[in-house]
């Protein structure tokens, strides 16, 4: 508990101040939270992009009741300078999180932990806390509600008048999703009750929340919407802390008989389905600034009709008016959005489903050999460099013991394995650093790689990043009795971390984690010393498209690539000899690929295995050196 209410310093960029927002729209985001929180566990710096900014001005005018201080990027910490904002950062100046999801995340843990009465903050977080945790390079929707909405708001509202006459896509595509059915925990009982109400008359059967209901005796005004009253009751009773009625809860003989496909869907009450969540208090100042702007510029938002029904109803959530206020902004109400004429109605069906063509035909038939033919018949098969130092190892005995990876919950032969794993990437990340070398550890989850490292080379700066707070908090709490100064720890996804560097280092990056970790590196200039896993998790995504290279390319198709990262996963120990070799050789492709396609922008890499090969099913490692 003392450790979760001590003061973290929460910095926010600044670029301009557009109506009631501060740009960028994440720094706008961040304050609605913490004014909806009511949290002032953070002393909040603002970091102008330019150079004259008025202090009285951003203090008094924009940030409502939170004191915040004005500070310019070189006076960072250094550890900030190498992210993204918005970041919060440890007292100790080694511990930073990094990027929105991250941050606000955060913000909720933390709030809860210091007054554990804010249940309702922590149910932001969502069923098993999972609200907006994937990362936005696997997850389209965290993409959608960290990335592409606030980019495109923001691009709506710079945009001149004749470049902002059509409706985002990305906004049509929030729309889209919000048509779509939800799917909860325990929904098919949920179903089953919308069954029953439809078959008893709707709202007959079940009452729906009237305009008004009491709250620890305030008012809270609710108004009939027209969604289905049963979604509607079950949102708002859980907001309201409220059992649902009895008429919902009991169940006819029939209904229960009912099949699973025969049951209606649920249709969305908030923006992840019927509860409010963090996803809520993401959308709403984007959403608001977009309907502000299409309401001065005249335009009719019939095009938007559930965007419109979630923004007049997450303003009924209990706070979210009082957090507004206290930041300024002026939420419409629902008479100023007027429907339009049935015959003004944009047909949705055009927007483009996001990787909806790479990826529709995601379950693939048949084995890899047609594929592996196909690539030899070319010229192309899986090879290895050899292992520049096989016997290579650390003198793990010798060690303090928060080194070793043994420490903690795992196995002695698993210890042994990524001991053995361990000496592989060590030994060649020692051939290449030298004196001053920023070395960064890529999804260093317990920080087994970056602490041997920042142990072994006290005259290297190591950077550990990880998107999982808990693996990363064990990496800081070794790093901590091994008394390190040479280390510092960013949990962010890896597209919030911006700095420089000079080698990048991944055990185990699973699917296109790998691919990411080699695209930072070549960005930065920096060599990489990088094992892959998770095979199988490869899909095309925003940025990255398979095949990598331009040989593979001309050869195989997407689906073909797909199916050698499906059977490049055919390793584990338990599967007959043939098939673990084949499962071998589509590894040694897959990267092979990957390769090739650094190579293509001027870097030497070598495919090698690592020694023993038993140490590991996934047992490749790419050495990338800069040309």
């Amino acid at each position: 508990m003392k450790d979760s209410v001590a003061e973290e310093h929460l910095y926010l960029g600044f670029s301009h101040q557009y109506r009631d927002s501060i740009f960028p729209l994440h720094t706008s985001i961040s304050l609605f939270l913490l004014s909806y929180c009511d949290c002032k566990l953070f002393k909040i710096f603002l970091v102008p992009t330019g150079e004259n900014v008025d202090d009285q001005f951003v203090t008094k005018n924009l940030l409502g009741d939170l004191e915040v201080h004005l500070i310019s990027r070189c006076q960072l910490p250094v550890v900030v300078q190498s992210c993204c904002l918005p970041a919060v950062v440890m007292k100790d100046g080694k511990f930073c999180r990094a990027g929105l999801s991250v941050v606000l995340r955060h913000i909720i843990q933390k709030t809860y932990d210091a007054d554990p009465s804010k249940k309702d903050v922590l149910e932001l977080l969502g069923f098993k806390k999972t609200c907006l945790k994937a990362c936005a390079e696997v997850s389209q929707w965290t993409r959608l509600c960290e990335i592409s909405i606030p980019l495109a708001v923001e691009g709506f509202l710079m945009a001149s008048p004749e470049h902002c006459q059509t409706i985002p896509p990305d906004i049509l595509q929030l729309e889209r999703k919000l048509g779509e059915p939800v799917r909860v925990h325990n929904d098919d009982k949920i179903r089953r009750q919308k069954l029953q109400q439809q078959k008893a008359g709707a709202k007959d059967a079940v009452p729906v929340l009237g305009k008004e209901a009491t709250e620890e005796g305030k008012t809270v005004e609710m108004h009939e919407h027209p969604l289905p009253s049963l979604e509607l009751s079950i949102a708002f009773s859980k907001l309201l802390v409220q059992e649902v009625s009895d008429a919902v809860n009991r169940e006819a003989p029939c209904i229960r008989r009912t099949k699973t496909s025969d049951l209606p869907l649920l249709d969305h009450v908030f923006a992840e389905g019927l509860y409010f969540t963090l996803a809520d208090i993401v959308l709403l100042p984007c959403i608001h600034q977009f309907l502000v702007s299409s309401k001065k510029q005249g335009k009719n938002l019939v095009n938007l009709p559930l965007i419109s029904n979630w923004y007049q109803r997450v303003q009924k959530v209990p706070g979210v008016k009082k957090a507004a206020g206290k930041c300024n902004m002026e939420l419409l109400q629902f008479p100023e959005l007027m429907p339009a004429p049935e015959e003004e109605l944009q047909d949705l069906s055009s927007v483009p489903h996001e990787l909806e063509e790479e990826n529709e035909d995601s379950h693939f038939i048949g084995g890899p050999r047609p594929t592996m033919t196909k690539l030899m018949e070319n010229g192309i098969e899986a090879k290895f460099s050899p292992h520049p130092c096989p016997n290579w190892t650390l003198d793990w005995t010798n060690l303090p013991s928060a080194v070793s990876p043994g420490e903690g919950k795992m196995s002695r032969d698993r210890a042994l394995r990524k001991q053995q794993q361990l000496n592989n990437l060590v030994a060649a990340v020692t051939k290449l650093a030298k004196p001053g070398d920023v070395i960064v550890d890529f999804c260093s989850g317990g920080g087994h790689v970056g602490i041997v490292l920042a142990h072994m080379m006290p005259s290297c700066q190591v950077v550990l990043i990880e998107n999982k707070e808990l693996s990363l908090m064990r990496a800081k709490d070794r790093s901590d009795e091994l008394g390190l100064n040479n280390i510092s720890f960013i949990q962010a996804n890896l597209d919030y971390f911006n700095g420089t560097f000079n080698i990048g280092v991944a055990l185990h990056a699973c699917g296109v984690a790998t691919d990411m970790v080699i695209e930072h590196c070549i960005k930065a200039g920096a060599a990489f010393v990088i094992s892959p896993c998770c095979y199988g998790f490869i899909q095309n995504t925003v940025k990255f498209k398979y095949p990598r290279s331009h040989k593979f390319k001309e050869i195989l198709s997407y689906k073909e690539h797909m199916i050698l990262c499906r059977f490049a996963d055919q390793t584990a120990v338990q599967l007959p000899p043939e098939r673990r070799i084949i499962g071998k050789q589509c590894m040694g492709l897959v990267d092979l690929d990957r390769a090739w396609a650094a190579e293509e922008r001027n870097y030497s890499v070598q495919v090698i295995s690592m020694e023993p090969e038993t140490c590991s099913p996934k047992n490749n490692m790419f050495v990338g050196i800069p040309a």
